[in-house]
């Protein structure tokens, strides 16, 4: 919890401050009353939820609540930086499509070793690995149509971007 002063300052609670050239100790804001703290001219500020950081720009205010600006859904324009290397920033929709890439990826190499064994001897893969490897495939599939197909952060942030549970 923070309060706020008349003059802007804010103060955390738990936390030793100074008014009026008086020091107040750390746990004074929880054993003051309501008056003790009027008469300081302390407000509290209702915090608001904190916007998600992965989807939005996000500035604090200073009086509980934040400002956000969604970031770029598109991939951005190439430039060229100080080294002469060419770039292109990734917008929100190449990061959550490689990121799923990565996460089957990840998922399907603990059963890789099986399509290794099955190519190069001939060794059936349990039908209960083959159907989870598809699976995983799929979702990977899907969510990459998915994310493609939105045009607003709200859309990104509603997708599922869960994966089947393990086998």
């Amino acid at each position: 919890m923070r309060y706020k002063f008349a003059n802007g300052k804010t103060v955390q609670k738990g936390t030793a401050f100074t008014y009026n050239e008086l020091q107040y100790p750390s746990n004074w804001l929880e054993l003051s009353t309501d008056a003790e703290k009027e008469t300081l001219g302390l407000t509290l500020i209702v915090e608001t939820p904190r916007p998600d950081d992965r989807f939005y720009w996000v500035t604090d205010n200073g009086d509980g609540t934040y400002s956000k600006t969604p970031k770029d859904l598109e991939d951005g324009a190439e430039y060229v930086d100080l080294r002469g290397i060419t770039r292109r920033p990734l917008g929100m929709k190449s990061q959550f499509i490689s990121q799923a890439k990565t996460t089957a990826g990840s998922i399907l190499a603990q059963t890789d070793w099986m399509v290794i064994r099955k190519a190069e001897r001939n060794v059936d893969i349990p039908s209960s690995v083959a159907t989870y490897r598809a699976s995983v495939v799929a979702k990977a599939t899907e969510l990459e149509t998915a994310i493609s197909a939105v045009t607003t952060v709200e859309q990104l942030i509603a997708l599922d971007m869960s994966f089947p549970s393990d086998r």
